[in-house]
C-alpha cells in the first residue's frame, strides 16, 4: 500500500501543477490547424508510439482533425529503418506527406529527443523539418523535455515529482491531456459514444417525465 499511496499522490500533484497555459495554447493552435484544412502528426516511439495510434483515432473521430501516425503502418515503417536507417524513418515518412506549414506535429516523448545523447534521434529530424517548412509543433514530454521543449509553439513538460516515476507519470499524463484536448468545447465536433448515450437517456426520460 505505501507504493500505491505515493504514486497516486504524485498524480494528484502533478494534475495541480501542470501548466494549464500550454494546455490552452495547444488548443488554440490545434484549432487553427483545422479551421485552415490542415493536418496534425503524431509521432511517438515505444509508449508514445501507442498513445500516437490511439491520439489519430480521437482527433479524427471526436475532434474532427485529419490525423496521422507513422507508427500505425507497421510495413512501411519496418522498410523504412532496414533500408534507410532508424533516424531517418519518420523524418522521410513525412516528406512522402508534404508536410507543410498548414499541419502540426504532435510530439509524445519522455525525453523530447536529443541529438547529443543520441536519444530518440527519428523525433529530432522530424522537428528539424516541421520547423524548416513552418509547420506547428506541440508535445507532451518528460523531465526538461528535450529538444521538443526547445523548439514547440506550445509543450507541456509533465513534473518530475520522483525520479523512480518519470516514464510513467510523463506517458500516463500524454494520455490525460490528449483527451482533455479532444473532449475540449473549442475542438469537440462530435460526443463520444458514453457521453451521447447518457444523454439520449436523459432526454427520454424529460421527455417521458413531461409526457
Amino acid at each position: 500500500m505505501e507504493y500505491t499511496e505515493k504514486y497516486l499522490e504524485e498524480v494528484g500533484e502533478i494534475a495541480r501543477v501542470v501548466d494549464r497555459s500550454q494546455i490552452e495554447e495547444m488548443i488554440g493552435l490545434l484549432c487553427d490547424v483545422r479551421a485552415r484544412g490542415g493536418r496534425l502528426f503524431i509521432l511517438g516511439v515505444g509508449g508514445g508510439a501507442g498513445h500516437a495510434g490511439h491520439a489519430v483515432n480521437d482527433f479524427r473521430k471526436i475532434a474532427g482533425i485529419e490525423a496521422y501516425a507513422p507508427s500505425d503502418n507497421v510495413s512501411e515503417l519496418t522498410a523504412r529503418v532496414n533500408d534507410d536507417g532508424w533516424e531517418s524513418c519518420y523524418v522521410n515518412w513525412l516528406k512522402v506527406s508534404r508536410l507543410n506549414a498548414s499541419d502540426a506535429l504532435f510530439i509524445f516523448s519522455v525525453g523530447g529527443g536529443s541529438l547529443e545523447r543520441k536519444v530518440s534521434i527519428n523525433i529530432v529530424e522530424s522537428l528539424m523539418l516541421a520547423r524548416r517548412v513552418g509547420a506547428k509543433v506541440i508535445g507532451v514530454v518528460g523531465r526538461d523535455g528535450g529538444y521538443t521543449a526547445r523548439v514547440a509553439d506550445a509543450c507541456v513538460v509533465i513534473p518530475t515529482i520522483s525520479e523512480d516515476t518519470v516514464t510513467a507519470h510523463a506517458e500516463s499524463f500524454q494520455a490525460v491531456i490528449w483527451h482533455l484536448i479532444v473532449s475540449h468545447p473549442r475542438l469537440r465536433k462530435n460526443e463520444m459514444k458514453w457521453e451521447q448515450t447518457m444523454l439520449q437517456g436523459t432526454e427520454r426520460s424529460f421527455l417521458i417525465a413531461t409526457a
